[in-house]
């Protein structure tokens, strides 16, 4: 399959409701569930703009329902289930772990993933062509990007050999972890997993990452957790991320999409009229025509990354 930076979406209002053209005064429903804070989802902000650009306005004709875990995984379920019961047109679920309780929750509400670590792995989607059921949305592709960023990491820190990798309960990183483990000793590296399933268990991560003396830490893709910069500050130990707004925040480096294109994506697979929109990228098309079935809306995935470094002055 050949990666672009613009993707056919193609839909079937019958199945996807939010294809159909909106009518005057109609107030569209969407449920945004994500696993983290929403005072530190900077991301949503992308989404939200983006969807004023197609035409739709909070208070006007959308009512975005917004629903967070706070870095408890096993609160997401519960939270879907209360987004179901709003019968929103739409729900967008950021991450995996959100994909999957929205999934778990409805077989019926068109539901967006922004973004799916492996979408077709996790059993979100049949295959990127033709997703199949009621999920579509957007693959991040960390799972292609995990070991290059040891790369980077062995680019910039040439002398560390003994590598921490934060995961959380994120289901998508015990097969991350593999692979990074594979890469990093391709290149003469040992890596050492080291869990905190929630933002609570990062503090004493942390102490064990100090008490061990490792060289450096790796933190696999999730759902943004801010204290983790501070954290890996405080205990002077360099600290390279998946996602570059750990970089914004103050991180060392960062390998991977750029998220806020992503998010901006996002808005046009909740585009109702479906138009099409040179304000999205300078690069970016949406088409849309008639189709009978809702398996043939395309996953997309990022071709653009980067490498994120804090500018120095």
């Amino acid at each position: 399959m050949r990666r672009r930076e613009f993707i056919t979406l193609v839909g079937c209002a019958a199945a996807w409701p939010l294809t159909a053209t909106a009518k005057q005064g109609k107030v569209w429903r969407v449920g945004y569930l994500v696993p983290t804070f929403l005072v530190s989802d900077g991301l949503l902000g992308a989404f939200v703009k983006e969807m004023n650009s197609l035409g739709y306005t909070e208070g006007i004709n959308l009512i975005l329902d917004k629903r967070a875990a706070e870095g408890h995984n096993d609160r997401l379920p519960a939270l879907a289930n209360e987004l179901v019961a709003l019968h929103p047109d739409a729900i967008v679920a950021v991450a995996t772990p959100a994909i999957a309780a929205a999934q778990r929750a409805t077989s019926k509400i068109p539901i967006i993933m922004t973004p799916a670590t492996d979408p077709v792995g996790s059993g979100f989607v049949q295959s990127f062509a033709h997703p199949g059921g009621n999920l579509t949305g957007l693959a991040n592709m960390y799972g292609d990007l995990t070991a290059k960023l040891l790369e980077v990491l062995h680019l910039i820190l040439p002398d560390a050999k003994k590598i921490a990798v934060l995961m959380s309960s994120n289901p998508t990183h015990p097969p991350l972890f593999k692979v990074a483990s594979a890469a990093a000793e391709a290149i003469g590296l040992s890596t050492i997993p080291i869990v905190a399933p929630t933002v609570a268990d990062l503090d004493q991560a942390f102490q064990a990452i100090g008490k061990n003396h490792y060289d450096a830490v790796y933190v696999l893709a999730d759902p943004i957790r801010p204290t983790i910069v501070s954290l890996a500050a405080a205990a002077r130990i360099p600290t390279v991320y998946q996602i570059g707004e750990f970089v914004e925040a103050g991180g060392l480096a960062s390998y991977g999409p750029n998220l806020e294109i992503l998010f901006r994506r996002s808005a046009h697979y909740v585009d109702f009229e479906r138009h099409e929109s040179g304000r999205f990228t300078s690069r970016a098309a949406y088409k849309v025509r008639a189709c009978d079935q809702s398996q043939d809306r395309k996953v997309a995935w990022p071709v653009d990354t980067r490498i994120c470094c804090p500018s120095r002055r």
